[in-house]
């Protein structure tokens, strides 16, 4: 019998894993929050990845289970554990990449290079921080955030009212995270996979290029990355994946000063946007190297095949009409690039597919890569 991957969540993520499941001989599962969603091809049951039970009778007709997202709540996790429900990343690792304020506490223990930061539960203390730092910082909600979302640039605490008020609702309680604004150079992002037992794969650093809060483009590996970097970088990495206990993807946002120093921004237990590139750019695709390693698999060679890849967001997708309309178009113009789609319709911001191109020269490849996209978009 083909062993049994059970995937929470049914975004373009879980979407992304059919294919090498398949190659794999993996029988791939998807529990989707509602009908018709990217995932749909798999999805074997439609549920709240909220309500315990639902998740349970789900994860009752699988090997193990895994994510698509990190939103899955910590209750619902322990059911499925106390269950004796092989679950990867499992909660314990989980929770530091589901609240901000836990992470950056753990992040300290292990001695990781990071912002200066705080929890912060009244704006006196916020302004009290802006004051000692240069009057801006950067506030974030600790749970739910991304793609920009639950983040502000502010320089008075009363920016941050209406945060703190939602707080005093909740009758739980809680904090803001406050950080530096941190003077950096470009944005990087460290991928590693890791299995049960330990043993990890390491993928190269590479530069990615935010727009408006949502990643726009990824470039790998980082350009002009010299070799003390690309060992810094992977062994912050391979640290963290082993401190937390992650099974699975990790992927580690990384801000390059400018002076030359690397700080862990956010992480990601999961398949990433900034690693969409190894599909096409990798000899083991993230989405393979995940099955792998939940299924405690040996890992693949997570070595570039190409010097250079670039993959670019199709960001909102055509005003009029869906992407299916533009297809002939790309793949006459762009023979080369690869375009993948999420089964999405086109709205403003939204990610609705990416399109991946690969060579030895990084200016062209950039170049091309960028014209595929465009066909996407008015």
């Amino acid at each position: 019998m083909a062993l049994r991957v059970g995937v929470v969540g049914g975004g373009q993520l879980a979407r992304m894993m059919i294919a090498p499941a398949v190659e794999l001989g993996v029988d791939l599962r998807v529990l989707a929050e509602e009908e018709g969603m990217a995932a749909s091809l798999a999805a074997s049951a439609v549920g709240d990845y909220r309500d315990a039970d639902t998740v349970l009778a789900f994860a009752r007709e699988v090997d193990v289970v895994t994510f698509d997202h990190e939103h899955v709540p910590q209750d619902v996790l322990s059911v499925l554990v106390q269950a004796g429900v092989r679950v990867h990343p499992g909660p314990d690792a989980l929770r530091f990449a589901q609240d901000k304020l836990v992470m950056r506490a753990r992040l300290a223990e292990l001695g990781m290079p990071q912002p200066d930061w705080a929890a912060v539960t009244t704006a006196e203390e916020l302004q009290a921080f802006l004051d000692d730092h240069g009057g801006r910082a950067v506030v974030k909600t600790p749970r739910g955030g991304y793609d920009g979302k639950g983040v502000r640039v502010v320089s008075a605490a009363t920016e941050a009212d209406d945060w703190f008020a939602t707080l005093a609702e909740d009758a739980r309680g809680g904090a803001l995270l406050v950080e530096e604004l941190v003077d950096f150079s470009r944005e990087l992002a460290q991928q590693v996979a890791r299995r049960p037992s330990g043993d990890v794969a390491v993928y190269p650093v590479v530069e990615t290029v935010q727009r408006g809060g949502v990643c726009a483009e990824v470039i790998a590996p980082a350009p002009h990355a010299g070799d003390r970097l690309r060992e810094v970088a992977a062994e912050i990495g391979v640290a963290i994946a082993q401190g937390l206990e992650v099974t699975g993807m990790l992927a580690v946002e990384l801000f390059e000063t400018t002076d030359e120093r690397l700080l862990v921004n956010e992480l990601a237990m999961r398949p990433h946007n900034s690693g969409h590139w190894t599909q096409d750019g990798a000899v083991t695709s993230q989405f393979e190297q995940h099955l792998r390693a939940v299924l405690d698999l040996p890992l693949g060679d997570a070595a570039s095949r190409e010097p250079w890849s670039v993959m670019i967001n199709i960001l909102g997708g055509p005003a009029e009409g869906g992407l299916d309309a533009r297809f002939a178009a790309a793949m006459a113009e762009h023979p080369d690039a690869k375009v993948h789609t999420y089964g999405k319709a086109p709205r403003p911001g939204r990610k609705v597919g990416h399109v991946t191109v690969a060579g030895d020269d990084l200016d062209d490849v950039a170049y091309r890569a960028r014209a595929a996209a465009s066909v996407f978009l008015d």
